[in-house]
């Protein structure tokens, strides 16, 4: 029976721990990913011609080669978060919501990839023919499918996955109200309002990030009372 104990105990260790590092995971994907999109969108703006696209993309081409090397450890940040949210709902995971839950968020994940993977291409071809990128309209139609990508799929996505996740809080309750009337009416905003404008896509990381530090708050409250709990059974 001790060995029993003793084998489990690190298990429990490490679930414990889980917890707060992926919970700082999803805050990391909330700063890059809301980098790299700012950093983009600046630089490919969505409403101008080509040649004026060409000019801001000219003056750029630093700050998009930054933000496109951030994008994969967004992805990673992304999946670590999803990790943790699973985490949390530990056996009362409902297999239907989550298989929407886990779909969307995929699904967003590498529309962001392919959108970046354009953003790019875009970025290479102006450096080695940028007369003939503007010329042939290939800027103005790489720009317009980049967009389309992001502000039509990838943030309807961003909203089914908020939706979905929404959902399995209130079945198993393991996020406070106030969180899942939040969720509910972004996720809202993120189908219904993307024409409103462009930059709507920045609602998702924000609300990553609060998700995150919630869990982050709560888990570093539970280590420090169930510390104080043991030290007090030793006094």
């Amino acid at each position: 029976m001790a060995q029993t104990t003793d084998r489990q105990r690190p298990l429990t260790r490490q679930a414990l721990r889980t917890p707060s590092a992926a919970a700082v995971a999803g805050i990391l994907f909330a700063v890059l990913f809301t980098t790299t999109m700012v950093l983009i969108r600046l630089a490919i703006p969505q409403d101008l011609g080509g040649t004026d696209t060409a000019g801001w993309l000219e003056g750029s081409t630093k700050s998009v080669s930054f933000a496109l090397t951030l994008v994969p450890f967004a992805g990673i940040a992304f999946l670590w978060f999803m990790g943790v949210v699973r985490s949390r709902l530990g056996e009362l995971e409902d297999q239907f919501f989550s298989t929407v839950f886990y779909g969307s968020g995929l699904l967003f994940l590498a529309m962001v990839f392919v959108s970046a993977a354009l953003a790019g291409g875009i970025l290479a071809s102006f450096a080695l023919e940028a007369d003939k990128l503007i010329a042939s309209g290939v800027l103005t139609y790489g720009r317009s499918v980049m967009y389309t990508i992001t502000n039509v799929y990838a943030i309807r996505m961003a909203g089914v996955f908020m939706l979905s996740l929404g959902t399995i809080w209130v079945r198993t309750r393991v996020m406070p109200r106030i969180f899942v009337f939040l969720t509910y009416i972004l996720a809202l905003f993120l189908l219904l309002g993307i024409n409103l404008s462009a930059w709507v896509i920045l609602v998702f990381p924000a609300w990553v990030f609060a998700v995150s530090l919630f869990i982050l708050v709560v888990s570093l409250r539970g280590k420090t009372a169930k510390g104080e709990a043991a030290l007090g059974s030793v006094e």
